[in-house]
């Protein structure tokens, strides 16, 4: 571990930890990102093919509703297969958002091997090892891709400067053999 003499983390730990979370989570990020170019290419070729189509839809054929209802119907055509555009596309957005969440939710799942751990330990400073000790507050399971994510968020919102009050809070409440007990 690199020698931090004020206590708080440095931009390197921001780096280190950017860099082993983009190695660790590039295919799941490349993976959505084809997906979702995939689908708006072969959407986007879709919704041009279903408004053409409303466009060639002759309405003659209702001259029993009225010359007027005819008229009116091919006067808001348009409009409605762009309604059934964007209604689709509201559709579609929300399966490509679920799909992306299910996916990180998988990758923050995703176990870290030791061998990516100790690399980052050692890179890492004191100020951002305690950080990353105070996410991982369950050591019965491994550290995960999702610890390491918050912890770049801890250390971005200075979670090390508040584990560092919280220890000088805990040593100034600590019992002190000189005082009398007050309790008697």
């Amino acid at each position: 571990m690199k020698q931090n003499p004020l206590l708080q983390p440095t931009r390197h730990d921001d780096a280190v930890l950017r860099s082993t979370l983009l190695k660790l989570t590039a295919s799941q990020k490349i993976i959505c990102t084809v997906v979702i170019a995939v689908v708006a290419l072969v959407w986007y070729d879709l919704l041009n093919r279903l408004v053409a189509f409303g466009d060639t839809i002759d309405y003659s054929g209702l001259h029993a509703m009225g010359a007027q209802a005819v008229e009116f119907v091919k006067r808001y055509n348009p409009f409605f297969w762009w309604a059934v555009v964007i209604l689709c596309t509201l559709i579609i957005a929300y399966f490509l958002y679920g799909f992306v969440q299910r996916t990180q939710r998988r990758v923050q799942g995703k176990l870290v091997s030791t061998e990516v751990l100790s690399i980052l330990v050692d890179e890492l400073s004191d100020p951002a090892v305690d950080v990353l000790r105070w996410v991982w507050n369950d050591h019965r399971h491994p550290i995960t891709v999702g610890d390491l994510q918050r912890t770049a968020s801890e250390l971005r919102s200075r979670r090390a400067s508040k584990i560092n009050l919280a220890r000088e809070h805990a040593t100034l409440l600590e019992p002190r053999e000189s005082m009398p007990d007050r309790t008697k």
